[in-house]
């Protein structure tokens, strides 16, 4: 079976990837990534190593779209160097449901460039690692968002691409433990907004992740600041 999966580095498309491979045995899988303008590599350099670790990925790609950066700036946290990247704690109330984090349609036009790469490669299956914020939430991260996409994509007339998400619903250390049992090594992973030596631990990612292998009560061996 044939997939395209999206890699961006992070626990969740890691944690993804051996599970479409492991779990549910797709065996010609293409990985990819993209250059969509952040502001450090940490995560696409894992991601890379992530694919190679799989005998089933047949080929990874890093994309650039680096020209996403540029639209955006002054917009996102993750695209403008002059927007400081915050502390989870330090967000409103209302910011949560929306964060400064966030890369404006950033899910959209990937998952659409990754439809595109499915299509042209007879893949009819898209997976993207969207997981269930605890504490805060991205629009393009939702159900609906997911639905909506397929039905668009649905109106191809011949060659239909699914874009499917399984771990949505899910809160990250429930993620984590399918990942442990799959054998995923998490220290060849990188979730920090800030992409310095060591993770911050204080972003909403290194919040959201912490918090995971607290629940979870196993030690991250991602080393923190």
């Amino acid at each position: 079976m044939q997939a395209v999966v999206l890699v961006s580095g992070g626990m969740d498309s890691a944690t993804l990837l051996y599970y479409v491979v492991q779990t549910l045995g797709y065996d010609e899988v293409y990985g990819l990534s993209y250059a969509y303008g952040q502001k450090h590599d940490r995560e696409v350099v894992m991601a890379k190593w992530q694919c190679e670790q799989l005998a089933a990925v047949k080929d990874w790609r890093l994309v650039d779209v680096s020209v996403l950066g540029d639209l955006t700036r002054g917009a996102s946290a993750l695209t403008d160097r002059g927007i400081e990247v915050p502390e989870l704690a330090a967000l409103a109330e209302d910011e949560l449901s929306q964060p400064p984090t966030y890369v404006p349609n950033r899910n959209m036009i990937l998952l659409s460039l990754a439809a595109a790469y499915s299509e042209s490669r007879g893949c009819r299956t898209v997976f993207y690692g969207a997981q269930a914020q605890d504490e805060y939430g991205y629009w393009d991260c939702t159900v609906d968002f997911l639905e909506r996409l397929n039905q668009a994509l649905s109106l191809n007339r011949r060659h239909a691409v699914q874009i499917q998400a399984p771990f949505m619903t899910m809160r990250k250390v429930d993620e984590l433990r399918i990942g442990q049992e799959l054998g995923v090594d998490y220290a060849h992973t990188w979730s920090c907004y800030r992409g310095g030596e060591k993770a911050c631990g204080n972003c909403p990612a290194c919040v959201e992740r912490l918090k995971a292998f607290a629940e979870f009560g196993t030690v991250d061996p991602v080393e923190y600041e």
